[in-house]
């Protein structure tokens, strides 16, 4: 018998995998990182990953699936375990080599309990919208911006830095580092005018980094990054298709139409 368990991060993602699915799954959630609109059956700690993942299995758990945001935690020594305290040092050098190291670890000792990793497109196939365009329209210096930025996001993957980035007729005005999507759009929304091209749009990309795992940490974009993108001044959001969660693409397409802003699933097979 199969049972599955979100690890449930901020945000609504959790609350909407488990909407998709036809049974309840457990609820488990890091830590200060309580999912919104959801309540979580069970909170635990990095200190005490161990006994965590023995109360999963415990609780008939075969496999399960990362959703939600989180931001590394403060470890306190003091609350390790003997047997966490042993994967310690695995968890450190992943953590010292970046994000995508460490989140390899974190599957990897999952697995090692033999616990199935789902990824949260695969429970819920419609979080993943195909390539189309979704709201709006877009012109050929669209394409030709979401062109530089899907290059210029593959690069800052390449060496674990971000998951987008925003152009404007060529240009980059900004690209997405450890302070988020939220904090590189806002940045743009600043720059002066003057340096800024005129008589176009520009548009916030948005993609996962070359080789990640897609069973985790899949890029999301949700209202708020609208309507950061229309402060900014952008004319829309492009994102890789099959490849980014939009949480609840029809209620986006219609915000996306109201801003007028355009909402872009592009091929992962345009260069």
């Amino acid at each position: 018998m199969t049972r599955t368990a979100i690890i449930a991060g901020a945000g609504a993602l959790p609350a909407a995998l488990v909407a998709a699915m036809a049974e309840r799954p457990l609820v488990a959630a890091l830590d200060g990182f309580a999912p919104a609109g959801l309540a979580s059956d069970q909170s635990f700690r990095i200190e005490r990953l161990v006994p965590f993942l023995n109360y999963l299995l415990d609780q008939g758990v075969t496999r399960v699936c990362f959703a939600g945001s989180v931001q590394r935690p403060n470890l306190d020594p003091a609350l390790f375990d003997p047997l966490t305290a042993q994967i310690v040092p695995r968890l450190l050098a992943a953590m010292q080599a970046g994000d995508d190291a460490t989140l390899r670890e974190v599957l990897k000792i999952f697995e090692e309990f033999d616990l199935e990793i789902v990824a949260a497109h695969d429970i819920a196939p419609g979080l993943t919208p195909g390539a189309g365009l979704l709201a709006g329209h877009i012109t050929p210096q669209d394409e030709a911006d979401a062109t530089r930025a899907a290059t210029i996001t593959a690069a800052l993957g390449a060496v674990d830095v971000g998951q987008g980035a925003v152009v404007q007729a060529g240009l980059c005005l900004g690209v997405e580092t450890l302070t988020g999507t939220d904090a590189m759009l806002a940045q743009v929304a600043q720059i002066p005018g003057a340096l800024r091209p005129k008589s176009t749009r520009g548009l916030f990309y948005k993609a996962p980094k070359p080789g990640q795992d897609l069973r985790i940490d899949l890029p999301t974009i949700g209202p708020q990054t609208l309507d950061l993108a229309h402060k900014a001044g952008l004319g829309g959001i492009a994102f890789q298709a099959g490849s980014v969660i939009l949480l609840d693409a029809k209620a986006m397409a219609e915000k996306a139409e109201a801003l007028g802003l355009f909402l872009w699933a592009r091929p992962s097979s345009v260069p």
